[in-house]
């Protein structure tokens, strides 16, 4: 009775319906590609039988060279050759077609988490680091595309060929049959056990892998502040400590997979021996011939290895389900919300020119299980001024801007952006992120030139309008001087170029983007006095309905900020022209 509890209670736990939820996901991309599975299933069916056809043929050939069978020799043996030449070509053919399939499942896969991911929440997805997203959608998503042309259509051709195989020495002596078959119970009761321990291992061996890819990723990305901390052997024996873990989690693996297939093999050995034991007791009693002893073996291979691969099925599709599950949990992520995408085009469309205000209503925000951000905040930003958001850090400034970019939604409150042509207005969410032009604080360049990092915003952009940009942020005259002007390459994250340049550029790009609120986030910071203030004159000059919020630690830039806001203990509060003085002469 405890036996039948146990499946039970698995299902009551969830291990069970969880694992069918993974598995149903995986056959959904089998439906979707259900003629090239169908037409790779069918050329794997010919070629089994084709297969099982030229051991019976065999059979034939061996008995007619004993003198059993008066079967013509040279047709026999022509038909054979034929036989084993066609199924070379299938063969060729079945692993073309399976080569295109799986790599067209692969990149389709890969898109789709890719785009999934990116529409995500961002509070949601920044809960995962890098490094382990970039594993599931590349080891987890290859393990989910190769099990579709994998364990799914090899389940059907394996058990044709081990019902054929069976079909066929049924035919010809049910009693070999019935000894050939010996040795399945002792693989599925083996595999019974293994099924468990199997899922456990492929998850956590997904998870040590992630740590590795993580930590490489962190390290390639941060090898100049290694450098220059003298953090080099630090970071090296680290790398041995999550390889040590990644490798004993392998090997342990390895251990339990290796006992569990030398007792199957075994098993199928002492099956085997006495296959051919009574085989060859059959033969020289005289009870079957030659050809039938022949094809006996050949058969008795065929269902052991057919069963084998069978089982061997399960461990693919519990590898397959693991990583489903594992891309599953980053793809069903909640999505940013865009329902104002088309009311946002039209206020965009009809105020671009007379430009958009920021307005915050008693706004509030925290993070997801953090401490309070904002309560009751109030901020005024209008077309042609430029704000200020001044505070000590960790106080919420870049905070402010995910909020007005919709990255982080208010808790409380509402932001406003209204367009000053028409009045009309939308409350800031992911489809209202156009309005705004965004520089962040790290100066994100990307591997390219400097036009094509440009271009990014504007892909249209004529040179013209590059040099444009780069001269409103002080950027034309160095770059000018680079060794290829615009087409001069950018090594990952700006390498090359001094932080100053890197922000304006960024800046640079930011401005093609010609949208109606440009945010500076810090950007910037590593400019001297006389360029800063040139560059933000020089952007609203450009446009003098652009609206420009910015976040600084500097107060020399405070001189030519329309309002001065101060963000301290959750709480906004406008600077007194006597306290913005007072800032700029303490500095």
């Amino acid at each position: 009775m405890s036996e039948w509890k146990r499946p039970w209670k698995k299902w009551k736990k969830g291990s069970i319906r969880t694992f069918l939820t993974e598995l149903r996901w995986v056959l959904a991309y089998g439906v979707k590609y259900r003629w090239a599975v169908a037409l790779y299933v069918f050329l794997g069916l010919v070629n089994i039988a084709m297969s099982l056809w030229a051991s019976v043929i065999s059979k034939d050939i061996v008995d007619a060279v004993t003198g059993y069978s008066s079967v013509a020799l040279l047709p026999a043996a022509v038909f054979y050759g034929v036989m084993q030449l066609g199924r070379i070509g299938l063969n060729a053919w079945t692993g073309r077609i399976s080569a295109k399939t799986e790599l067209k499942v692969d990149q389709e896969i890969r898109a789709e988490v890719y785009d999934k991911i990116m529409a995500a929440d961002w509070e949601s997805v920044s809960r995962y680091h890098s490094g382990d997203l970039l594993n599931r959608v590349d080891n987890d998503v290859a393990s989910v595309s190769s099990s579709v042309l994998g364990w799914m259509p090899d389940g059907v051709t394996r058990l044709a060929q081990f019902l054929g195989a069976l079909a066929i020495i049924l035919y010809h002596d049910p009693s070999l049959a019935l000894l050939a078959l010996a040795g399945a119970p002792v693989t599925l009761i083996v595999s019974r056990f293994t099924v468990g321990r199997l899922r456990e291992y492929g998850r956590k061996i997904r998870e040590s892998g992630s740590k590795v890819m993580t930590f490489n990723q962190e390290s390639f990305r941060n090898v100049q502040t290694i450098k220059s901390f003298g953090l080099g052997d630090l970071y090296s024996r680290r790398l041995r400590q999550v390889q040590g873990e990644y490798r004993e989690l392998k090997l342990e693996f390895n251990k339990y997979s290796v006992t569990s297939t030398a007792f199957m093999s075994l098993a199928g050995s002492l099956v085997a021996m006495a296959c051919f034991g009574f085989g060859v007791y059959r033969l020289w009693s005289g009870e079957i011939t030659y050809g039938v002893m022949t094809l006996f073996l050949q058969m008795a291979t065929t269902l052991s290895g057919a069963l084998s691969a069978l089982v061997q099925l399960v461990p693919g599709a519990i590898s397959a389900a693991t990583a489903a599950g594992r891309i599953m949990a980053v793809t069903q992520l909640p999505h940013e919300d865009r329902k104002d995408d088309q009311a946002a085009q039209v206020l965009l469309r009809e105020n671009r020119e007379q430009g958009i205000e920021v307005r915050t209503q008693n706004l509030g925000f925290h993070y997801q299980g953090g401490r309070e951000v904002f309560s009751g905040a109030e901020l005024l930003a209008s077309p042609g001024e430029i704000v200020a958001l001044v505070g000590p850090s960790g106080e919420g400034k870049t905070t402010m801007l995910r909020l007005l970019l919709g990255i982080v939604l208010p808790k409380t409150g509402s932001i406003l952006l209204t367009g000053k042509g028409n009045g009309q207005s939308l409350p800031a969410s992911a489809s209202t992120r156009p309005f705004f032009a965004y520089v962040p604080q790290e100066d994100t360049m990307f591997d390219g030139t400097v036009a094509e990092n440009l271009r990014m915003i504007d892909a249209e952009a004529t040179e013209e309008r590059l040099w444009q940009v780069l001269d409103l942020a002080c950027a034309g005259e160095f770059v000018r001087k680079m060794p290829a002007g615009l087409h001069t390459p950018l090594i990952e994250d700006g390498g090359g170029v001094s932080r100053g340049q890197l922000q304006r550029l960024s800046i640079a790009r930011a401005l093609l983007a010609d949208a109606p609120v440009l945010l500076l986030d810090e950007a910037t910071s590593a400019l001297d006095v006389a360029t800063e203030r040139r560059v933000l004159r020089n952007i609203l000059r450009a446009k003098q309905n652009r609206t420009v919020i910015v976040t600084t630690h500097r107060p020399s830039v405070l001189t030519i900020c329309s309002r001065v806001y101060e963000i301290s203990a959750g709480r906004i509060r406008t600077l007194s022209a006597h306290e913005v003085e007072q800032k700029i002469a303490d500095f």
